[in-house]
């Protein structure tokens, strides 16, 4: 067993626990003295097992808000778990838009009327230096 002195509300006092859980054991009685000062500062001086039952039940009640938002949150989780398997059962069908035959079609003659112009544009740019020589 490992012997302690610890400070609660300004108090110390002598605890013991396990060996390796001093700093368990430490950061509880920082907790229980959070909770002490705070009611040492509202009410002042107060007898030790008062302040000390009090501490605890302002503790007792931060941990069943605690526990009540982890039970909340675990249902949320198992909502969203759900919702996933069930998702993944049934994929939704996503439509994706095609481009009708019709366009691309359209698209292809104009390329080619542009390719034919371009090649005429080329071609009469190349006749008219050797007409200019002659």
């Amino acid at each position: 067993m490992a012997d302690l002195r610890v400070t609660i509300g300004g108090r110390d006092f002598d605890v013991s626990c396990q060996e390796g859980e001093e700093h368990f054991l430490q950061a509880a009685a920082a907790m229980l003295d959070a909770e002490a000062s705070v009611l040492a500062g509202q009410l002042g001086r107060i007898p030790e097992a008062r302040m000390l039952l009090m501490a605890g039940l302002m503790l007792a009640d931060k941990a069943a808000g605690t526990e009540d938002t982890m039970r909340q949150l675990r249902e949320r989780v198992a909502e969203l778990e759900a919702a996933l398997a069930a998702a993944k059962a049934n994929p939704q069908r996503v439509e994706v838009p095609v481009i009708p035959a019709t366009v691309t079609d359209t698209l292809a003659e104009i390329a080619a009327r542009a390719e034919a112009l371009a090649d005429k544009v080329e071609e009469t740019a190349t006749e008219v230096p050797a007409e200019a020589e002659g």
